[in-house]
């Protein structure tokens, strides 16, 4: 049911693109609902090129036959399509279960328009629940680590992290960083938590997405809502 969710999500999305955008990828099991529906209607005649956020979608891309590009190349994009893994009543998200938060980001900021697609599970009042990613640089990262830590509980944020595993080997992301997930709570400031713990060095990206989507479209039981900022 969840997959029929995230399939009717991405269909609504596709009706968002026009002829001749400049597209971006999101990376993800929803994302990629999106990136197969886009690419029967390129087989149809619809001309657009994209950025993928990640080699995973980028791989998805080449073998569906569509056009890549790059930011450089580009310059802004109309519009990128992503998934979340939570969304609060704000239009605030948290990303990066899959790894690719940084160039998540990047593509996002780079965009006039980001859509997001979800189903409706992603939805919650406050953020949190998820645990927080955050990429840190390999050097010293455990003491990078520990300040994240320290600088979140003087904001009152108390829990703990974990560095993330895949196959018992660190998991590095695709610019060669590593990623600790955090598990502090509710989060009731993200737009604080955002700018304190990209203040830290050492810290390459964070997972929280403030003030960035302009529409989320929620895939439910046969039907989907869509919120706009």
């Amino acid at each position: 049911m969840s997959q029929d969710k995230k399939i009717i999500a991405a269909e609504k999305a596709i009706e968002y693109v026009k002829n001749g955008m400049k597209l971006g990828l999101g990376t993800g099991s929803t994302a990629d609902e999106f990136t197969k529906i886009l690419s029967k209607k390129i087989i149809e005649g619809l001309d657009i090129i994209c950025v993928s956020t990640s080699k995973r979608t980028e791989k998805l891309a080449i073998e569906l036959g569509i056009p890549l590009s790059t930011l450089s190349e580009l310059g802004s994009l109309d519009l990128t399509v992503d998934g979340t893994d939570e969304v609060d009543n704000n239009l605030s998200l948290i990303k990066g279960g899959g790894g690719a938060l940084l160039r998540e980001k990047i593509i996002a900021y780079n965009s006039k328009s980001l859509i997001i697609i979800a189903d409706d599970t992603k939805r919650v009042k406050k953020l949190g629940d998820f645990k927080l990613p955050i990429e840190i640089s390999k050097f010293e990262h455990s003491t990078i680590n520990d300040k994240i830590l320290l600088k979140l509980e003087e904001i009152g944020y108390f829990g703990e992290s974990f560095i993330r595993k895949l196959n018992s080997k660190n998991f590095i992301t695709d610019g060669g960083n590593l990623i600790y997930d955090f598990s502090i709570g509710s989060i009731e400031e993200p737009y604080m938590v955002n700018q304190i713990v990209n203040s830290i060095p050492g810290v390459i990206e964070n997972g929280l997405f403030v003030d960035m989507a302009d529409v989320v479209i929620l895939g439910k039981k046969g039907d989907i809502e869509v919120i706009k900022r």
